[in-house]
């Protein structure tokens, strides 16, 4: 993974994501933008870029942090899309992050299945005004306990995830 800063970086990972995300295309000026305020990364495997992610930082009583990694289509079911969520939660927790979320279009079936086999569970379904695509709010949720270790926030245990104490 590499943080995105430079014209040409900028310009790859507007392609992933209007590649993966079409309803919600940018042009190179809203990626500038964004990159002002969120962290853009992008992945590769030697030379050949693969995915993107962004961070957006902890807001709220509750630090939630969002965090959205995307593969092209042709690399996905490689690990690719894990490295670049793990990269996030790990840039999330640094930021404080206590509780994540994500967003997925629901015409984006890999994405979904994505979020949900990482213990992500949908909290809100809508169209933004003016638009027709359908999009989905997932958070984090608790880890099904299975571990043992229920009070480290945004922690793995193998294939259990958890974003905040079940003890509070």
């Amino acid at each position: 993974m590499q943080p995105v800063a430079d014209e040409t970086a900028l310009e790859q990972w507007r392609h992933v994501h209007n590649v993966v995300v079409p309803p919600a295309a940018m042009s190179l000026d809203e990626v500038r933008e964004r990159a002002g305020r969120y962290r853009l990364e992008n992945a590769y495997v030697g030379d050949v870029l693969v995915g993107c992610s962004t961070v957006r930082p902890p807001e709220g009583e509750e630090a939630v942090a969002t965090v959205i990694a995307r593969v092209l289509p042709e690399y996905r079911g490689r690990g690719y899309g894990t490295a670049l969520y793990d990269g996030g939660l790990a840039h999330a927790r640094v930021l404080g992050a206590r509780a994540v979320e994500t967003c997925v279009p629901t015409a984006d079936e890999d994405g979904l299945r994505f979020a949900g086999a990482r213990g992500f569970v949908e909290v809100e379904r809508y169209v933004l005004d003016g638009e027709t695509a359908e999009w989905v709010d997932l958070r984090l949720m608790p880890c099904c306990g299975r571990c043992g270790d229920t009070t480290i926030p945004l922690q793995s245990c193998g294939n259990h995830m958890w974003a905040a104490s079940r003890s509070s």
